[in-house]
């Protein structure tokens, strides 16, 4: 499966019919909860998707309002419905087996946070000029940037607190997206805050701080929102204002990954990343702004699926000794600082960048994961590392 996403400019009037079914759906997902807990507080019943589904038709009959929606959309709002239901049973059955969370009843949506509509299967229609045809809505007006190759299973239409409107389109694909050529090579990749990531070859990409660069102007949009009165136009505005700044951040940090994860896989047959416990590392509060706005998480994920696609192979190592081995002859030194850049080897006397070391080091795990054994490496001393070697760019685009 693969999702193809694509900006929407509906009309004014389009747009409120939208909106106007979205808080319909959203009022009938909320009475799909109460209908649950009500049946099984009173009757110690539970009821199933199948019961509520069945209930759409002569809800249309009472409620006229619900007949401007696409009956399989109003099937969808059932299905999510059963679907908060399925995960908070499945929470209860973890809980009882010692994993330490909360069982989290399914709680009902306020206004805005019921956000999207959902075609299953039919009621839209793709027109040969790229635009988007909905049922009920009438021709969107699509930005179809490159072509749907595949059987279009469902559509979702989706909005976002800026204003702007998307489609969002699952697709079954039998062949692989792309098929760059297998160049035989591996890497280890050891993830940081002073450097967004070191290599195995000695390649180091510098952390871009889109974060830290906007912090200034999302501050001021902040503290305009915390200044207007609730409910009023203008706080509307200034949320939308604040938004926008925030999907700014997020645009920037997946286009980076986007492009450096695309470096990657094109380059490698082999990447091996460290098994990072990246939601437990951001309770650490004096990091945690840092480690956000590093977006390993979003690296990992983005690398991993496009070599998937491209038949090549990710893999993730513990990271635990990594940068206190000896990447040359596997001493391991008992402590190491973290204002200690430098790994000295007492055995060999090996001088290294302590990152690179760590990064040869989780090379070497990852071949041996793979049963590809230690082959012997000899690492690059740190006066030949260069010291802003990257394949991202100031502007975050790949070097050429």
């Amino acid at each position: 499966m693969k999702a193809y996403k694509f900006r929407l400019y509906p009309s004014a009037d389009q747009e409120r019919k939208l909106n106007y079914q979205i808080e319909l759906c959203r009022q009938l997902y909320n009475s799909f909860l109460l209908e649950r807990r009500y049946a099984y507080r009173g009757n110690k019943k539970s009821l199933t998707y199948n019961h509520q589904q069945n209930e759409i038709p002569e809800l249309k009959q009472e409620f006229e309002e619900y007949r401007q929606i696409h009956s399989q959309v109003l099937q969808d709002v059932a299905r999510r419905a059963d679907r908060a239901y399925q995960n908070f049973y499945r929470r209860i059955r973890e809980k009882k087996q010692g994993v330490r969370q909360k069982a989290g009843f399914p709680r009902l949506k306020g206004r805005g946070q019921y956000k999207s509509l959902t075609y299953p299967q039919s009621g839209f229609h793709l027109l040969e000029n790229g635009h988007l045809k909905l049922s009920k809505i009438g021709e969107l007006r699509m930005f179809m940037h490159r072509d749907i190759a595949g059987e279009i299973r469902t559509l979702n239409i989706s909005h976002d607190g800026t204003g702007e409107w998307y489609a969002s389109f699952s697709v079954k694909r039998d062949n692989l997206v792309f098929r760059p050529e297998h160049t035989g090579n591996t890497i280890g990749i050891d993830a940081g805050l002073l450097h967004l990531a070191t290599m195995s070859d000695g390649t180091v990409i510098e952390p871009p701080h889109f974060l830290m660069k906007s912090e200034r102007r999302i501050t001021k949009a902040q503290r305009n929102l915390s200044r207007r009165k609730e409910g009023s136009s203008n706080r509307k505005k200034a949320r939308i204002i604040l938004s926008k700044q925030h999907k700014k951040v997020k645009n920037q940090r997946d286009d980076f990954a986007h492009k450096l994860s695309n470096e990657i896989v094109r380059n490698n047959d082999l990447i091996v990343f460290e098994d990072l416990n990246i939601r437990g590392m951001v309770k650490n509060h004096h990091l945690a702004k840092s480690i956000v706005d590093a977006s390993w998480n979003t690296l990992i994920q983005y690398t991993t699926y496009k070599a998937e696609s491209a038949g090549k192979l990710v893999v993730s190592v513990d990271p635990g000794y990594t940068s206190r081995t000896c990447s040359r002859c596997g001493w391991k030194k008992e402590s190491l600082k973290l204002s200690e850049r430098i790994f000295h080897c007492d055995s060999c006397g090996l001088d290294i960048d302590r990152d690179l070391n760590a990064a040869i080091n989780i090379h070497n795990l990852g071949l041996i994961k793979v049963g590809r054994g230690t082959p012997e490496v000899t690492p690059v001393e740190i006066g030949a590392l260069p010291s802003r070697a990257s394949l991202i760019g100031e502007a975050g685009s790949p070097v050429q």
